[in-house]
């Protein structure tokens, strides 16, 4: 696929089916109300039957709320930060966070002092009609960290939306994209935090790697929807 032309290359990942009953809708709702009782100062304990992304996309989705991964359980105020980032949006000073549940799984799991760089999205596809797709994601870790299983476990932390901005959408192709990324000049507290694992990311075993020196070329094709940049003769071959 040489660009985007009302599909996406085959690196984004959807959503995996997700379609909860009425009374695991209710569960959510009883254990979210629970967890924001009692607050961030202990991760929630979760009793659901569901996987804990299927919780974390409910509640962004139904209650409107800011998800944020960090490998740090002990962040009680969420301070606005300067990043490094490719994109306007994404290198101003704030607090950043995401209107999806499982981007913020990815932040939580990945040990980012052994992963040497990321790269990862979230996003939406415009129909005709102006709705929204199911989410799409891509998702890769530095292949010189391969090595080192650059893994952990984490947090994501629940955060009110009221002071959020989510990312404007951009034109790729014939395509207008949403991305899931929000984010606030303003400081905030948590209403809650949920412990993660690795295995409960669902798509560990499709994480992709990356050539560490060549960000900009892989960054250039994710946004010209592209193929994935080929390898080159010094680069592993696994995936």
């Amino acid at each position: 696929m040489a660009s985007f032309d009302g599909s996406i290359p085959e690196y984004w990942l959807p959503q995996p089916p997700m379609q909860l009953s009425e009374s695991e809708q209710r569960a959510c709702d009883a254990l979210l109300a629970e967890a924001t009782a009692i607050g961030p100062q202990q991760p929630i304990a979760y009793t659901l039957s569901i996987p804990r992304w299927q919780f974390l996309c409910y509640v962004a989705e139904q209650y409107g709320l800011a998800l944020h991964g960090s490998e740090n359980g002990e962040i009680g105020y969420f301070e606005p930060r300067q990043p490094v980032d490719l994109t306007e949006f994404g290198a101003q000073n704030a607090v950043y966070a995401a209107a999806d549940g499982i981007w913020p799984l990815y932040f939580a799991i990945v040990d980012r002092a052994k992963s040497q760089s990321i790269m990862n999205a979230s996003i939406r596809i415009e129909q005709e009609d102006g709705s929204l797709s199911r989410p799409y994601y891509f998702f890769s870790i530095s292949r010189q960290a391969q090595a080192s299983r650059p893994y952990c476990n984490g947090f994501v932390y629940l955060l009110p939306n009221s002071t959020f901005i989510q990312q404007p959408p951009a034109q790729v192709g014939p395509l207008r994209i949403h991305v899931a990324q929000l984010a606030s000049p303003e400081g905030m507290a948590p209403l809650a935090k949920l412990a993660v694992a690795p295995h409960d990311f669902p798509y560990l075993a499709q994480m992709r790697w990356h050539d560490h020196t060549r960000l900009a070329e892989y960054a250039e094709a994710m946004m010209q929807g592209l193929p994935w940049p080929a390898e080159s003769i010094n680069d592993s071959t696994q995936e």
